[in-house]
């Protein structure tokens, strides 16, 4: 009976020491606003929603304290942003040669 309720406790208490994914949501929040300011949302559009949407997932699940669905989505959210900019600062240089 003692061993389960060591268990139990131990168990629970690793859920309490996860830490608080703040550097992922910030290179999440930074390289989404790196693909926006590059026009990302025109030139890139599908991509650039995929982030905006992996970004939204990440503040709501920082919001509701599930760190590590936070962290995931963060981190998805960076790929897609840094995928979109690369996109559409590609697509414009190419549109800038084309003149």
């Amino acid at each position: 009976m003692k061993f389960t309720l060591l268990l139990c406790i131990f168990i629970s208490a690793c859920g309490l020491t996860t830490t608080r994914p703040k550097i992922e949501m910030s290179y999440a929040q930074a390289a989404f606003m790196a693909a926006k300011e590059s026009g990302a949302d025109v030139h890139a559009s599908s991509l650039f929603r995929k982030a905006e949407d992996y970004y939204l997932k990440a503040k709501s699940a920082y919001r509701r304290k599930y760190f590590n669905k936070a962290k995931e989505f963060a981190l998805l959210s960076k790929k897609f942003s840094e995928q979109a900019e690369y996109s559409a600062v590609r697509k414009k240089a190419l549109e800038g040669n084309a003149e």
